[in-house]
């Protein structure tokens, strides 16, 4: 089976103990609504900064049906919209979606995916089932 890294639930969970996980801000990991699953792929980012647009690449490093994890070699903020595609299994071409950064922590970011198409949260749904029954 894949990977779970970590799960979420629709009603904030605080964990206590020795298995609890914090975020990376410290504070205390809340369940997630869906699991993740590790992804290794290269992705590239696209924004608006400064009054120009940019873009950087990066790695993703887990994924779910709500957003994704990624190392990136350029410098977000928290709340900033982006523009991800990500080559996903199961796709011929890089998929392109609007996300928002919830967390960074140095180099590695969280998104939130944003205003996914039916079309493209099917898609992402299929991937995480298939990245489910990866061994």
């Amino acid at each position: 089976m894949g990977k779970k890294v970590q799960e979420r639930t629709e009603a904030p969970v605080v964990r206590t103990g020795k298995d609890s996980a914090k975020t990376p801000g410290g504070k205390w990991a809340a369940a997630r609504r869906y699991p993740r699953f590790a992804f290794d792929v290269r992705l590239q980012v696209k924004m608006f900064q400064n009054g120009e647009f940019r873009s950087c690449w990066g790695r993703s490093v887990e994924i779910g049906q709500d957003g994704i994890g990624a190392t990136l070699t350029g410098t977000l903020s928290v709340g900033e919209i982006v523009t991800l595609e990500v080559p996903l299994p199961l796709t011929p071409y890089p998929m392109k979606v609007r996300a928002i950064v919830r967390y960074c922590q140095g180099l590695r970011y969280g998104f939130e995916f944003l205003t996914l198409s039916d079309a493209q949260r099917d898609t992402i749904r299929r991937v995480c089932e298939y990245l489910a029954t990866r061994g």
